[in-house]
């Protein structure tokens, strides 16, 4: 590689770290190793690495805990892959959920470490070719949502903050940087995850539920993130200013329940008004033809 990369390992295990630690540092990196979280915190406060190698189990805090706290912390933009003994759908999805940049299951071959190491370093750094960012501002508006690009988190319309995971606001920025275009499942895996899907893969089609449950979008109607079957996902939130033509019903059931009363309310009045003209102009009419007999 042209530069030295600072890759803080996390390890337990010490055969593990020694094994990490010589074939990175072949591959032309600088390796700091640690065996507990204690021991992490001290190595980030000498200077922050340019990623993480972060195991799971841990005496004390896990891994989930801490890669939570780096994510919160002064050094939430520093990318961690997770090592997880786990190989389960929905663990390596909580891995990701927690923040983590990418994970690698138990046992591992060390040249499938690295190739991940220099695929997330590569990925945090820039995008591919066709897809580079062209937004740099600080806070990107869409709809009623503002996404802060520094603190990575979100902001409502009346301000409130919503944390985002580290997958989570990189599948929101690539939806961001590219709206109305169509992307396809495994364009973004490889942009937020930089792999290739699985056959049975449904890792993007989690990411993106969390990520609607935060936007607070409908599946049924979105309003931001569009489900395009045997195609993949469109983000129609940034051009269009994701206007419905349809009035949107209000969220909670008592809310919903309140709006059919006053619906109804509204129209046993408009029925009752009309029963009451209808019933004067019979009136009219029988005091004409009485009139009209006379």
């Amino acid at each position: 590689m042209e530069t030295n990369d600072h890759v803080l390992i996390v390890d337990d295990n010490r055969g593990i770290r020694e094994l990490l630690a010589t074939y990175l540092e072949k591959q032309g990196m600088r390796v700091t190793l640690t065996a507990s979280g204690r021991q992490m915190r001290a190595a980030l406060e000498q200077g922050a690495p340019d990623l993480i190698v972060l195991d799971l189990i841990l005496p004390g805090e896990d891994g989930l805990e801490l890669c939570r706290e780096l994510r919160a912390g002064k050094f939430r933009t520093v990318p961690v892959l997770m090592l997880t003994a786990r190989n389960e759908e929905a663990d390596r999805i909580l891995d990701l959920e927690m923040g983590a940049d990418d994970y690698l299951p138990k046992p591992f071959a060390v040249r499938e470490l690295y190739a991940r190491i220099r695929s997330v370093l590569r990925r945090t750094r820039m995008l591919p070719p066709g897809m580079q960012v062209s937004e740099t501002a600080q806070m990107l508006g869409f709809g009623d949502w503002k996404l802060d690009t520094t603190a990575r988190h979100l902001l409502d319309a009346e301000g409130t903050m919503v944390s985002l995971s580290g997958t989570e606001y990189r599948l929101l920025r690539v939806f961001l940087d590219h709206p109305q275009r169509v992307l396809t499942r495994d364009q973004l895996l490889n942009l937020t995850q930089g792999r290739q899907a699985d056959p049975f893969d449904r890792s993007i089609d989690l990411l993106v539920s969390c990520l609607r449950q935060h936007l607070r979008d409908e599946p049924r109607e979105p309003r931001y993130i569009k489900t395009l079957r045997s195609e993949g996902y469109v983000f129609g939130g940034r051009d269009a200013d994701c206007r419905r033509s349809m009035i949107r019903l209000p969220r909670t059931l008592f809310a919903r329940l309140a709006l059919i009363l006053v619906i109804g309310l509204a129209i046993a009045q408009a029925a009752s008004f009309w029963l009451t003209v209808t019933e004067i102009n019979c009136h009219r009419e029988v005091r004409t033809r009485i009139v009209a007999g006379q």
